[in-house]
């Protein structure tokens, strides 16, 4: 009996020291997902800079040392490990947090090499990540045991979420990789039901984040049929959760075209088959081929113009890159004329095709900027196009149309192909200049030229009238162009009809605006009839802006202000120093001393 009172004794005494350590200890509460997610996008990862934020993550890991006086050592490194007596306040918890975000950006850093990471830095970018998964277990474990419920879900799927990583580089365990991601998004789903709004805005992100990556496993799984096309949808999507995803299609559509790339020996152009030897030439085509048909394609009218205008970014740099390889290939090829030659018309071929592509990309950018053209702002609040922009882009195209049919007429065999190219570029150039001397027209017209403006437009119409006639003549013309023709013949005609009209009664009101602007002279120079500024006028509800096609400054305040009298100090002027009489001081002036010995003592 002594030995159980002792032994109940010994259990109180351990449950009364435990709830005293509870109620000691408190638990920490960290918004993992929202810290982070400021941390990322205030230092570097808006922009997908990868070095930057691994140099925060490094100097906020330095403060969080030297604040929490939990250096290792002076001179020699001495490892001073994070347990769960360590953490006494929630700074430790960062600690471990940002070691997990350094190792983790790192890997990221190592990703985004160009031409990709080599087998080394591979081995060295999944060492990292490794890191990266055991600094976030770590964090877990420290969280389920000093964090609240909150901090500890989301620890647990910020540490699902490493696993999930790691094991989606490794290109390994893809049900684990499946299980790590799809347990992070059912945490997530639950978190954004609850909180704040800006949590819950949050962690709906993460979960469309983390969708690409769980469907991406799941094909490689073989429970879900992902096509190509939808697998490159996926990766357009932004995010920093998404990056290592799109490093990871990125290889496998570059392992795909490489393996295409064996088949493709010649490249085809208005008749001409010029082999390709350099598979790295094969490549960047192959490249510019597939993201042609986006631009190109039947599926590309569905398409935004920003995005058409990143994808034709991208078909410049592939042919760039070809470009580069083909004339590398010329400086190494010796003294062999017939492999000299097909390389020269490999490039010239390959600088036709990406002067096409410029006209298209500046054709697309004057739709865009005609469809501005009557707007004062559209839904992103952007500014009207004025008809001088589309005079520059104009201008543009006359300059690309006449360098590529440059390039292509030179050369001395000239198959029919080549001579039917140029003398489309040739037709295409007339019908630019009536568009450009329409939107001349139009710009010499809102600044109230209107002879100049009535002539370029009787000009345009002339111009118009000439390719039309030529896009006709042509068995297979452009019916886009011959369309475009007919609506600027029109508009020619109907501008030029209103400048003549508006000329003409500009020309009948003249005497009586003549008569109206000598009747309101008056002698102090101030016109009466001023339009009063805004700030004169605020009773009243008027614009002093004024209308978008008049080119007149806005009358709010007078600038530069006018000069108004102001008082003064007064000036003082001694003028009767002149007229006064001094007396003579000659006798109170000392004499000069005359004599022999004066000449030696003065």
């Amino acid at each position: 009996m002594g030995k159980d009172s002792q032994a109940s004794s010994a259990m109180e005494i351990d449950d009364l020291k435990s709830n005293t350590s509870d109620q000691i200890a408190p638990k920490f509460s960290i918004n993992v997902l929202q810290l982070l997610k400021s941390a990322q996008m205030q230092h570097g990862l808006r922009h997908g800079d990868y070095t930057r934020y691994r140099r925060y993550c490094t100097a906020r890991l330095r403060r969080l040392y030297k604040s929490l006086k939990f250096t290792h050592g002076r001179g020699k490194y001495t490892r001073r490990a994070i347990t769960e007596s360590t953490v006494t306040e929630v700074r430790f918890l960062h600690v471990v947090l940002y070691t997990a975000e350094r190792a983790w950006s790192h890997a990221m850093e190592k990703r985004q090499v160009l031409d990709g990471p080599n087998a080394r830095q591979r081995i060295y970018l999944i060492g990292r990540l490794r890191k990266a998964v055991k600094w976030s277990t770590l964090f877990a474990q420290l969280c389920a045991i000093k964090g609240d419920s909150r901090t500890s879900l989301e620890a647990e799927a910020y540490a699902s979420f490493m696993k999930g990583s790691l094991l989606f580089e490794q290109d390994q365990n893809w049900d684990t990789a499946l299980m790590n991601f799809k347990s992070a998004r059912a945490v997530y789903e639950e978190l954004a039901k609850y909180g704040d709004l800006e949590s819950q805005v949050l962690c709906r992100e993460r979960v469309e984040e983390l969708e690409p990556s769980i469907r991406y496993c799941l094909h490689k799984v073989g429970e879900s049929n992902l096509q190509a096309s939808e697998l490159l949808q996926i990766g357009e999507m932004e995010g920093p959760a998404l990056d290592l995803f799109k490093a990871k299609l990125e290889a496998v559509m570059a392992e795909a075209r490489s393996q295409q790339a064996a088949s493709m020996t010649e490249f085809h152009w208005l008749g001409h088959r010029f082999p390709i030897s350099n598979p790295k030439t094969r490549v960047s085509i192959l490249k510019a081929q597939e993201l042609e048909k986006d631009v190109l394609g039947s599926s590309a009218n569905s398409l935004p113009p920003e995005k058409k205008l990143g994808i034709f970014d991208k078909i410049f740099t592939a042919y760039h890159e070809a470009r580069s390889c083909i004339r590398n290939d010329l400086a190494s090829a010796g003294n062999s004329e017939n492999v000299k030659d097909d390389l020269n018309g490999l490039d010239k071929a390959v600088s036709a095709v990406l002067g096409q592509r410029t006209i298209e990309r500046n054709q697309l950018l004057v739709n865009n900027a005609k469809s501005k053209l009557t707007k004062r702002r559209d839904d992103k609040n952007e500014k009207a196009t004025k008809p001088e922009e589309l005079v520059r882009l104009y201008d543009l195209l006359l300059q690309n149309t006449s360098d590529l049919s440059d390039l292509v007429s030179s050369g001395r065999d000239r198959k029919p192909e080549e001579v039917a190219f140029a003398e489309d570029c040739e037709l295409k150039s007339l019908a630019f200049r009536a568009e450009r001397c329409f939107f001349l027209g139009r710009s010499y017209s809102l600044a109230g030229k209107r002879v100049e403006a009535y002539a370029l437009y009787c000009h345009a119409r002339s111009l118009a009238e000439t390719a039309l006639q030529k896009f006709q003549a042509v068995n297979n013309g452009d019916q886009m162009i011959i369309e475009e023709l007919k609506i600027l013949y029109d508009e020619c005609r109907s501008n030029s009809c209103i400048e003549h009209a508006t000329g003409i009664m500009d020309e009948l009101k003249a005497p009586e605006n003549l008569s109206k602007k000598i009747s309101s002279i008056n002698l102090t120079g101030v016109d009466k009839k001023v339009e009063k500024f805004l700030l004169e006028k605020l009773d009243v509800y008027e614009s002093a802006v004024g209308e978008s096609n008049v080119k007149s400054a806005p009358r709010i305040e007078a600038f530069p202000p006018l000069f108004q009298s102001i008082p003064r100090n007064p000036i003082v002027l001694d003028l009767a120093y002149n007229h006064i009489d001094f007396p003579s001081l000659q006798h109170r002036m000392r004499k000069d001393k005359s004599g022999f010995l004066s000449r030696f003592w003065g």
